[in-house]
């Protein structure tokens, strides 16, 4: 297998050569990146581990000039209540990637995990983002509502290279492209405002229930993250282009699952979105 270790932000140029990027981040976010390139896994943290979100969406950014795709989405997910006041966060944001976001087929959605990295099957509503003002810093739940052309069912592959990546803390999350490996595109929600706080649902992994919940077991509700993940972006120099995917949260709670596992999210009244994590690589 060839090793891919840096990809340049201009030709002849990595980040690792950036003057405006600190030596110990950019080496954190090329190990991270030839790591999920490589398929291999990092069973421990490669450097500092970041203390705040600065440092974290810092590392995020060297690795994001790094990859060799495109953004076609973000996930949001939640920060621990013991976590948010020392990191001043609630919510935590990562890169979805074109390579990683599939579509619901006829056969179940393949989920592909690093071996010895972290794994784990999370249903999620998906907006979808119509144009929106790229100057625009601050933002109101009703803005944040009014710029979703779309929501659909999805279901999000939390993925690492690291094991332990949820146990070192958001801050770790966020460094590694907010944990995520990939998002399965679902069915949308027909007059989704009037349905989504009756639609139920529920997670099974190889045929047990496993989780269950509704729009409403988001803190503050998917809006919010909206709302949240629109500001963040902008705020970041990243401003979101129409068409823009949000994965807003894990509905019944972050789900690990092991290579070989199957997984099947139901939401009542639209679909079930089955998958099956299959090893990276093979």
């Amino acid at each position: 297998m060839t090793i891919l270790t840096q990809y340049s932000t201009r030709p002849g140029m990595s980040v690792a050569d950036r003057s405006d990027v600190d030596p110990g981040v950019a080496a954190i976010a090329a190990r991270f990146v030839a790591a999920r390139l490589n398929f291999e896994a990092t069973p421990d943290y490669p450097g500092a581990v970041p203390q705040d979100m600065a440092t974290a969406y810092a590392t995020q950014d060297a690795a994001i000039d790094l990859f060799p795709d495109r953004i076609v989405g973000w996930k949001v997910g939640m920060v621990p209540p013991a976590q948010q006041a020392r990191l001043n966060a609630h919510r935590l944001a990562g890169p979805i990637f074109a390579r990683n976001l599939w579509s619901v087929g006829e056969a179940p959605s393949r989920l592909p995990a690093i071996r010895d990295g972290f794994a784990a099957v999370e249903a999620e509503f998906v907006a979808r983002i119509g144009a929106v003002d790229p100057d625009q810093m601050d933002w109101t739940l009703d803005q944040a509502r009014a710029a979703i052309e779309g929501l659909h069912i999805g279901v999000e592959l939390a993925g690492s290279s690291l094991p332990t990546i949820n146990d070192l803390g958001s801050a770790v999350v966020a460094s590694d492209f907010g944990n995520n490996g990939g998002l399965v595109l679902g069915l949308a929600i027909e007059d989704w405002e009037a349905r989504l706080a009756g639609i139920e649902v529920e997670t099974e992994i190889d045929g047990v229930l496993i989780g269950q919940g509704t729009a409403g077991s988001i803190p503050l509700g998917i809006v919010e993250s909206v709302r949240f993940l629109i500001e963040h972006c902008a705020r970041r120099g990243r401003p979101l282009a129409a068409g823009a995917l949000i994965s807003t949260g894990a509905v019944t709670g972050v789900h690990q699952a092991a290579i070989g596992a199957t997984a099947v999210c139901r939401f009542s009244g639209v679909g079930d979105i089955h998958c099956s994590v299959v090893e990276a690589g093979i």
